[in-house]
């Protein structure tokens, strides 16, 4: 099968870990690990979430006294496309040997009167206590919201409309390498209505929609989205949390999942099941093998029809 696999940002570096490059290649060597057993059956094109990298950079960039102003997200966004996509090529390159390994930078396209940007919704950077993420945020301009275990920067995620660089991943695949692409949902752009020219948005793209649709275009049988839980819950977090093990489309959109955390990812899952009649599943990275085969994680297949 050709799988687009789908990595959380929290999968490559875990929630309260510090951000070290040694922390986030230990963890990257084990996604390796877990996806090695995968590309030795199936084609597999790999894309990556870059929340708590992007946060990182941010704060970097705020802070140099150098700077006359901070890098604007889409580029901080290329940058960790550039240093996640080379550390799973690496980590790829060892543990498949012979493999052909491909990172590309991607750019997204979006629609500048998206009404995201006026809501954001999309969390990165690390997780604060709710004290301390007000008072950055009055200090810094930041938008907060409630993560699952604290409180993180918001900003805007626009909808992906078209990955520009679709025919070159294509192309890429044909004499069977493994692609590294459209990481943190690919760098944000806009283009003019008369020239075309590419113009970069300060945002962030939810991977998993981008995700989505680059499955949909590559023509993909499978979309296999990847993070630190088990499976889909519905109320989750409560006393009443319940274990998904399968679902459809619409049962996903009636589960109420929340914008900041599973509901990008059941969205994705949704669009892909019904635009194509393929196959998505949700589940935890060590499990990737289990949940292609149906031993894991939530699986979303397409509705019933009657007729």
């Amino acid at each position: 099968m050709r799988i687009v696999v789908a990595l959380g940002g929290n999968a490559l570096l875990h929630r309260g870990e510090r951000p070290d490059a040694a922390v986030q290649q230990a963890n990257i060597d084990a996604v390796a690990g877990a996806l090695a057993a995968l590309a030795q059956e199936h084609e597999l094109v790999i894309t990556h979430g870059n929340g708590p990298q992007i946060g990182l950079l941010a704060l970097e960039s705020e802070a140099d006294p150098v700077l006359s102003a901070p890098y604007p997200l889409d580029l901080l966004g290329a940058q960790t496309q550039g240093m996640i996509g080379s550390l799973l090529a690496r980590a790829l390159h060892d543990t498949l040997p012979g493999h052909r390994i491909a990172a590309l930078v991607t750019h997204t396209l979006v629609r500048a009167d998206d009404p995201a940007f006026a809501r954001p919704t999309k969390f990165v950077g690390q997780v604060y206590s709710r004290a301390t993420a007000e008072k950055l945020a009055r200090k810094r301009g930041w938008h907060i919201a409630r993560d699952t275990t604290g409180w993180r920067r918001v900003v805007p995620s626009p909808s992906p409309e078209r990955i520009l660089e679709t025919d070159t991943i294509h192309e890429l695949l044909g004499p069977g390498a493994l692609v590294i692409c459209a990481g943190g949902g690919g760098v944000p752009v806009t283009a003019d209505d008369d020239s075309g020219a590419l113009t970069g948005v300060e945002a962030v793209i939810d991977k998993d929609l981008t995700a989505a649709l680059l499955a949909e275009d590559l023509k993909a049988d499978f979309l296999l989205i990847l993070t630190d839980v088990p499976c889909v819950y519905e109320q989750y977090g409560t006393p009443d949390q319940r274990p998904v093990p399968d679902a459809t489309p619409t049962d996903l959109r009636h589960g109420g999942f929340p914008d900041g955390s599973m509901g990008p990812k059941t969205e994705a899952a949704a669009r892909f099941v019904e635009r194509t009649g393929g196959l998505a599943a949700i589940g935890a990275l060590d499990a990737a093998y289990d949940i292609v085969h149906g031993r894991s994680g939530t699986l979303v297949r397409p509705d019933l029809t009657v007729g």
